[in-house]
């Protein structure tokens, strides 16, 4: 199991690595959205060295709010190409993996009809991140794909792309944490996890680890049981960086516990 963080889009992505090797962090969940790190600004030469330099590795993510399924085709297009360019920076940096946020804002167009346009947007990019090297993941988001069968509409219909699991977000708009079914139904195809604390309901708090209600020690042994033993994101978005160390050493704690 390996532990990292995510840069905040907001600041120096160099700076972001090098305060994340003071942690210990082994990785860095390279979110490229602006203002300081869109794929036109960062310095891919300088991230591979800092990289190099604390042996750290990258995972890649890309913004939440790409229109992937909009119904105005221009706006479609534009994202799939920006994702091409995302692909390009992840493989200039040495990310193994990219991950996708499936999309939904598609007013009077029925579930159907944003389901055939996020595979569409997948299929397209596909034959790029092949030739890249850099394999595709979609994330569970609360609402529209956030349980087994939700995910399984995108998954059984491309079965090049790999699973993201935000535990988190399992916990939100749902009855219940809906970690385990993902995982009964797709773990196999898992690549990379986020993990983070809320309260349910409809906010994504990102609070740290044990904080909330989020079941942690159950998540950590769904994982294990499925066998993996990859990369997690911490997304504990706090200013103190204690809290995200306290959230680092808990996890170790319950990873390593019989």
């Amino acid at each position: 199991m390996i532990i990292g963080s995510m840069n905040h889009p907001a600041r120096d992505v160099i700076g972001e690595i090098e305060w994340m090797a003071r942690l210990g962090l082994e990785f860095v969940d390279l979110t490229l959205e602006p203002p300081c790190a869109a794929c036109g600004m960062v310095d891919t030469s300088a991230i591979r060295a800092a990289l190099r330099r604390h042996g750290m590795k990258v995972v890649g993510h890309t913004p939440f709010y790409l229109p992937l399924a909009s119904a105005i085709e221009e706006v479609r297009l534009a994202a799939v190409e920006e994702l091409r360019h995302c692909l390009d920076i992840f493989q200039q940096v040495g990310a193994s993996w990219m991950n996708l946020h499936p999309y939904r804002y598609t007013p009077f167009h029925n579930r159907g009809s944003f389901i055939r346009r996020n595979i569409q947007c997948i299929q397209e990019l596909l034959p790029h991140a092949q030739q890249a090297g850099v394999g595709l993941m979609i994330e569970n988001l609360p609402g529209e794909f956030n349980t087994a069968a939700q995910m399984g509409e995108l998954l059984d219909q491309l079965p090049e792309l790999g699973l993201h699991l935000d535990i988190g977000h399992a916990n939100l708009q749902n009855p219940y944490n809906t970690t385990e079914e993902i995982l009964k139904a797709y773990g196999s195809r898992l690549r990379h996890v986020h993990l983070h604390d809320n309260k349910g309901g409809h906010a994504d708090l990102h609070m740290p680890l044990g904080s909330g209600t989020v079941d942690v020690r159950a998540g950590v042994r769904a994982l294990r049981r499925c066998g993996y033993d990859g990369t997690i994101t911490l997304e504990v978005f706090t200013p103190d960086k204690h809290y995200l160390e306290y959230s680092r050493d808990l996890l170790r704690k319950l990873w390593d516990a019989p």
